[in-house]
């Protein structure tokens, strides 16, 4: 079984920082991309920043210059790291791998638990 661990969400006020953490544990041969989306209140779930198959990075326009999907050292994590942070980026953070291989499953999409985001005016 595949799982991705959220941390690293929290209050902060305006202009702030966080840092959101996810690692993927179980039996993984291999991950195709990894990324983060989020969901705000009332609203849909949007791609926030990942990396794309071929390695390189994509980001939403409204967090570009803010926000910077790293990857750790250990194997199949990844990082967030939001500066500037504004009022309207509060919302629930996920997680996401896509193109999962593991010993029974060829292909699949794992999705963390979220991590709640507030960012107070």
């Amino acid at each position: 079984q595949v799982q991705l661990v959220e941390s690293g969400g929290g209050l902060v006020q305006a202009g702030g920082s966080l840092r959101l953490s996810c690692a993927a544990s179980g039996s993984i041969y291999s991950i195709n991309s990894m990324g983060w989306y989020r969901q705000a209140p009332g609203k849909q779930r949007e791609l926030v920043a990942a990396f794309t198959r071929g390695g390189s990075t994509s980001y939403e326009d409204s967090v570009k210059g803010r926000f910077t999907i790293s990857r750790g050292n250990a194997k199949n994590t990844v990082y967030l790291q939001m500066n500037s942070l504004k009022p309207e980026d509060t919302a629930v953070y996920y997680c996401n791998a896509q193109g999962v291989v593991t010993i029974t499953k060829p292909n699949l999409e794992v999705w963390g638990q979220g991590t709640l985001v507030t960012v107070s005016s």
